[in-house]
């Protein structure tokens, strides 16, 4: 192969060098933007989850606070608290603003009273506070990510069929025994509020 021939064919490569190097360098930095995009839709979806479970939790408290009063006034619809519903949810949209805020997003739809497979809950949309960021992609400098989720209240007691709420009532959560008598009440002995109720994210 003479120099001419040599030099020619290095001259008719470097195109395709070139060319092969600007797709990967695109590649790279479509990978770059989807990688980013996922991350701000997980931080989103955290900030959701935060603020459902914030919501549902206050209801939780709530439901305590009631038990605990209707224990303490001697009323006979004490029973009905342990079912998990009947909540007013004063505190849920103070409680989820504040989770969402701690993820560094807002709340932009509810908390909205829900029910899944028969238990109460709160629904939660949010938007964060921050973008997908400069991309290759146009906009996305712009774009803010949005998530929803969904907690509820599942009541851990099952209680007898034949229970009278004036005497002492033998509760089974979660294969536990738990007693409580009305007329020997201390607020002391009353059990964890995760002791008769779970908060969890609906499936």
């Amino acid at each position: 192969m003479t120099l001419r021939e040599c030099r020619s064919d290095r001259g008719s490569t470097l195109p395709i060098y070139i060319w092969l190097t600007g797709i990967l360098l695109f590649v790279a930095f479509a990978f770059f933007a989807f990688a980013q995009a996922a991350s701000a839709r997980n931080g989103a979806q955290s900030a959701a989850d935060a603020a459902a479970l914030a919501a549902t939790q206050s209801a939780r408290d709530e439901l305590m606070g009631k038990l605990e009063q209707a224990l303490d006034g001697e009323a006979d619809d004490w029973l009905d608290w342990l079912t998990g519903d009947g909540f007013d949810g004063t505190d849920a949209e103070a409680a989820a603003s504040a989770l969402a805020a701690a993820n560094d997003a807002d709340v932009i739809g509810g908390p909205a009273l829900t029910e899944v497979n028969g238990y109460p809950g709160y629904s939660v949309e949010i938007e964060t506070r921050y973008t997908v960021g400069d991309t290759i992609i146009p906009g996305t400098e712009n774009q803010k990510a949005k998530a929803h989720a969904t907690a509820v209240i599942e009541p851990r007691c099952d209680i007898p069929p034949d229970a009278d709420p004036k005497k002492p009532v033998q509760l089974v959560c979660d294969g536990e025994d738990i007693e409580i008598d009305p007329d020997d009440f201390d607020p002391a002995d009353l059990p964890d509020a995760s002791d008769l109720f779970s908060v969890h994210l609906a499936d």
